[in-house]
């Protein structure tokens, strides 16, 4: 594995018809990191993966590794490692699986048990995949991606679909990646699910870069706020776009721009409009990532 690799993305943009997916976006994954790539659904994450990936042609702009186009590299699966839109046949067993990869991409077949070891799968190698659940598909997925022991890994939404157990598996195991120098890129359309597993953050809404740096400036940048909720949540919304206070709905309640409760209490009791929930929020991870996709690419 020859590591220091980084992920180039250089004015990306596509255009599916009239719709724009990606608009000018640009940023870089740097090798011995976790990044999360990170926006909500419809975003433009698998698009921009899957141009990276060559699986789809850019309008405009780069994405390489290292400046090199996936269609341009010598050794696809040796330096690159993806889980994106994996394919699997029902009546193959786990090892055979991946034996047709190995075999396809010339790689040795003593790689198969050791990435299934890797990934917690031994004792299940000759089981078809057809009796696998989501979390054991996603594990086959990432042993696929270790099969030529990659500078790279490219992983769309890893942890859908394990149990807690799994979910602290995995972390830790894309961390190990990154301590190895590898370049580790993972999507996921919510932060809560790699908070704990990634150093850097690369937040996209509506096709177009929105924050893009380490996941401790995230917290720092996200203002004091109020949380307010009531029981009736549409005739608060319109207590706050009455009194100009700006919002977005999180899952406790409304998070509103403004640091004193006393005013958003005020609007609501002026409103009549009953609260359920009044406090001011402490800055977070979530709520700033909450503020950015609310208001990106507006």
């Amino acid at each position: 594995m020859d590591g220091g690799i980084p992920i180039e993305i250089s004015g990306l943009s596509k255009q599916f018809g009239p719709v724009t997916a990606v608009d000018d976006l640009s940023f870089t994954v740097e090798p011995g990191r976790v990044t999360g790539f990170l926006g909500p659904n419809g975003a433009g994450k698998t698009t921009t993966l899957r141009v990276l990936l060559g699986l789809v042609r850019a309008s405009s702009g780069t994405a390489t590794f290292g400046g090199t186009s996936y269609h341009d590299l010598t050794k696809p699966l040796e330096t690159v490692g993806a889980a994106l839109d994996a394919n699997f046949h029902p009546g193959r067993t786990a090892r055979n699986h991946l034996k047709v990869y190995a075999t396809a991409a010339g790689l040795p077949a003593s790689r198969i048990p050791l990435v299934l070891e890797q990934v917690g799968m031994s004792e299940f190698a000759d089981r078809r995949v057809g009796g696998f659940s989501l979390g054991m598909r996603q594990r086959l997925a990432l042993a696929y991606t270790l099969l030529g022991d990659p500078a790279v890994f490219v992983l769309d939404e890893p942890i859908n679909g394990l149990d807690p157990e799994g979910i602290k598996w995995i972390r830790g195991f894309l961390q190990s990646l990154a301590r190895e120098g590898r370049t580790v890129l993972v999507s996921s359309h919510m932060l809560s699910e790699v908070q704990q597993s990634v150093d850097e953050v690369v937040i996209i809404s509506k096709g177009r870069l929105v924050k893009s740096g380490s996941l401790a400036s995230l917290e720092l940048e996200a203002a004091p706020s109020t949380i307010a909720d009531s029981p009736d949540r549409p005739a608060l919304a319109a207590a706050l776009e009455a009194a100009g206070l700006e919002y977005v709905e999180g899952r406790s309640g409304f998070i509103v721009a403004e640091p004193d409760p006393g005013r958003v209490g005020h609007a609501a009791f002026a409103a009549g409009v009953e609260l359920s929930a009044l406090h001011r929020l402490k800055s977070g991870l979530e709520e700033s990532f909450l503020s950015l996709v609310n208001g990106g690419g507006e």
